[in-house]
This record gives C-alpha cells, structure tokens and sequence, in this order.
C-alpha cells in the first residue's frame, strides 16, 4: 500500500512528452489498489474577444474531444490494471486544478513544468499557482 490513495495526474493533451512522464511519475509512487486521477483543461473563453470568433458550441465540441483524446492517452500509456479515473474539467487550468483535487479528496497532485525561462525562473504559472495555493502535496514532474 502506498502512501498515496488517490492521485490526481493532470495532463495537457498538447504536450505529450511531458504528460507522460506525469503519468510515469504518477505511477512510480502508485501501488495497484490506488486510484490514479487523470485530468486535462479545456480553457474557457467565455464572453472574451476570443470566444466571439468560435460557434456558441465550441466549448461543448472541445469538451467532447478532449475526453476521447485524454482516453486514447491513457489507454495507450497506462497498464490494463490501472485504476484510472478519467476528469475533464472546463476553465482556469490552476483553479480547475485545485477544485478537482479538493472535490476528488486526493492525498497528490502530479503535474509537469517546462523548462524554467527568465519570466518562470522556477516553475511555469499553473504549476506554481497549484503549489501555492493546494492543501495536498504536489509533485512536479520536469522536463
């Protein structure tokens, strides 16, 4: 039994190479009676001058692909017995971050960082914003 009952092991469907070492390093301190909790953002453009330019449906149809991509991830990556949880959640990446892993009661948050440059000299903004302000303990996975 590990430590970790429930872990939460967020990936961006745009970056493959750093969502699976996520998901490597999710499953490095997992044991088979966890539960792994993997979850994507789809970011919310809302009433922006962004959202203006996309049909009134858009959200729902990237909403609709991201689950079948973060299936097709895991299913490629993840070994048949894992127990996997699949959240797809629709707004701010940090804040959809903490509320899921606050209304999922996860004991860790697993999540990629790209590689410091001179503005994110430690960590980039969403990883950095989930370490301050979760209450569970965060690993980072580093590219």
């Amino acid at each position: 039994m590990s430590m970790f009952r429930h872990i939460l092991a967020t990936v961006d469907l745009g970056d493959p190479e750093t969502s699976t070492r996520v998901l490597n390093g999710a499953l490095a301190v997992m044991s088979d009676d966890d539960t792994l909790h993997v979850m994507t953002v789809v970011p919310d453009y809302g009433m922006s001058i962004v959202g203006t330019f996309f049909p009134k449906d858009h959200e729902h149809q990237l909403i609709e692909h991201a689950t079948r991509e973060l299936h097709a991830f895991t299913a490629a990556r993840l070994p048949e017995h894992a127990r996997v949880q699949h959240v797809i959640a629709h707004g701010s990446i940090y804040e959809e971050i903490i509320n899921r892993a606050n209304d999922l009661d996860v004991d860790l948050i697993v999540m990629g960082s790209h590689r410091p440059a001179l503005e994110n000299f430690l960590l980039g903004p969403n990883a950095s914003r989930v370490m301050r302000h979760a209450k569970q303990s965060v690993m980072v996975v580093r590219d």
